[in-house]
């Protein structure tokens, strides 16, 4: 909490406001760029979900990131997919393979519940599904609901954090960060549990010896 305070602390409410109000209908367009451009070059995307909230406020702020992260996955997920694939394949050489196995056990489900991960590189998650069977069916539906529900969290550490800072009121950002633990605790579990499934012995297979007295 001291961090996110912090990091939030810094930001100057008048300028941010002065910022908004000039950019007018392009503000979120700007914010939309910045974000897909930010996501295809794999740099980190939570400092941008925060900001997202810091600008928009929580529910423009969640629409917004959304937008930006869905247009980012899409145009990642096709590059690689199409004229890309031979170089993200050298680049992510034994990194995607593991993804790919997971990918056939669990499909759509598994693709929503990696998109949940908290500290998953968005933008290289992005590049190595389109390396791996998933269809795009499957990846897109699995994004759209993934993505927003892992972005909310942040979003609104973003948004309770600045008006922590502006007025002291902490209850927001309690609030936001017990949804986020929550998130954080639910995707570690999913991950333990598909680990122990994929580790343990598959079962006996029957015997295909014949009882003596069916002979």
């Amino acid at each position: 909490m001291a961090l996110i305070l912090s990091v939030l602390g810094r930001i100057d409410i008048v300028q941010l406001q002065g910022w908004l109000q000039s950019a007018g209908v392009w503000a979120p367009l700007l914010y939309i760029l910045l974000y897909t451009i930010a996501t295809v070059f794999i740099l980190p995307s939570t400092p941008l979900n925060l900001l997202g909230g810091a600008l928009f406020g929580p529910w423009l702020g969640t629409l917004w990131t959304s937008v930006a992260a869905m247009i980012a996955a899409i145009a990642t997920f096709a590059f690689t997919r199409t004229i890309g694939r031979k170089a993200i394949a050298r680049k992510l050489s034994g990194r995607w393979q593991t993804l790919d196995v997971e990918i056939r056990r669990g499909g759509l489900f598994y693709m929503i519940a990696i998109r949940l991960v908290p500290f998953m590189p968005y933008g290289l998650l992005n590049f190595a599904a389109g390396l791996t069977s998933v269809s795009y069916r499957d990846y897109l539906l699995g994004t759209l609901l993934g993505t927003t529900p892992g972005i909310l969290p942040y979003v609104l550490l973003g948004s309770s954090g600045l008006r922590a800072v502006r007025t002291g009121d902490l209850l927001p950002l309690v609030g936001a960060l017990a949804l986020t633990g929550i998130l954080i605790g639910g995707s570690t579990w999913y991950r333990r549990r598909r680990s122990s499934r994929a580790a343990s012995p598959p079962p006996d297979a029957p015997s295909k010896r014949l009882d003596p007295q069916d002979r």
